[in-house]
């Protein structure tokens, strides 16, 4: 249901380069491809765009950020007010001596090629990371041994009323899958240290890093990527859930990947709530079994199909 604040900005909708498409879908975007659609989606050509739609929109119309959809689950009752998607105008990707520097909408596997290609290493783990270099910053993305902040040396964003921020490493307050930064801001573009490298040698390691992501995960699957953060301690979150007998687990057409217990897969027709609750379902039996209460890993927006008000959790 669009919000009566919404439908006011509907109608004053500032003139902008990009694309704006009300009532869009989300499921497209969704690597899940299930839930429901945005008020409005805006999808600016460049970053002047984005701040003169930004100025425009009013401070009671919500504004949430999605990058391709990897990690993301859309609710079925959609998302009010509008959803800002960067795209081809917030790719580029630069190499500058030991500095590379990429835009937040830039693939993280596109972004590791492009190191790659000038032959510079130090961003391969990128290859393993599914979804954009925003994304990336927003929750400290890492796979097989390194982190974003490992390599991270600014970055660039725009908040709510079009002020561009340079904020530095420090400014993060990195965590393991998190940060600090308010979720108002938008990231624009980041910059990270690189180093001079063989290709050949930087082609291996991806190319070992994408055979052993396909080997022990469900890769092209309708899927979200790793569904928990892994606890402290000595036990990772697929093996907390696998020793809780919920490998294999399904509700409706929602299931608990046979191989590899932390991913949940929309097997061709679960709805966002089917995968919500089975998410919630394997919590609730972890817990039982070993005292540990999983955090979602993946961000869950909008709300379910009988709400009538937006609800986001982190």
């Amino acid at each position: 249901m669009t919000s009566s604040v919404t439908k006011s900005f509907l109608e004053q909708m500032p003139h902008v380069k990009g694309r704006i498409i009300e009532d869009a879908s989300l499921a497209r975007l969704s690597w899940f491809r299930t839930g429901g659609p945005a008020d409005i989606l805006f999808e600016p050509a460049d970053e002047e765009d984005l701040k003169i739609f930004l100025r425009r929109v009013p401070s009671k119309v919500p504004v949430t950020v999605i990058g391709v959809g990897s990690n993301l689950l859309v609710r079925d009752g959609g998302v009010e007010g509008v959803v800002i998607r960067l795209g081809r105008g917030f790719a580029a990707t630069k190499v500058r001596g030991n500095v590379l520097k990429a835009g937040a909408g830039a693939m993280d596997v596109h972004v590791a090629r492009a190191a790659q290609q000038a032959g510079v290493t130090g961003l391969e783990f990128l290859v393993g990371v599914p979804g954009t270099i925003g994304g990336a910053l927003r929750m400290n993305a890492g796979a097989y041994g390194q982190e974003v902040k490992d390599v991270l040396i600014h970055a660039h964003a725009m908040d709510r009323y079009g002020h561009i921020h340079e904020l530095r490493v420090e400014d993060f307050g990195f965590g393991y899958r998190t940060c600090t930064i308010d979720p108002r801001m938008i990231f624009l573009s980041a910059s990270f240290r690189v180093s001079n490298g063989d290709p050949e040698d930087i082609q291996a390691r991806m190319h070992q890093i994408t055979c052993t992501r396909q080997e022990s995960q469900p890769i092209g699957t309708q899927t979200g990527g790793s569904t928990f953060k892994n606890p402290d301690g000595d036990k990772a979150a697929w093996e907390l859930i696998e020793e809780a007998g919920c490998r294999g687990l399904q509700i409706g057409q929602a299931q608990i990947s046979e191989k590899h217990a932390n991913f949940l897969i929309n097997l061709g027709g679960a709805t966002a709530a089917d995968i919500e609750k089975l998410g919630e379902t394997v919590r609730e039996r972890v817990k039982e079994n070993s005292g540990i209460s999983l955090e979602w890993e993946i961000r869950r927006i909008g709300r379910s199909a009988d709400q009538d008000s937006e609800e986001q959790p982190q």
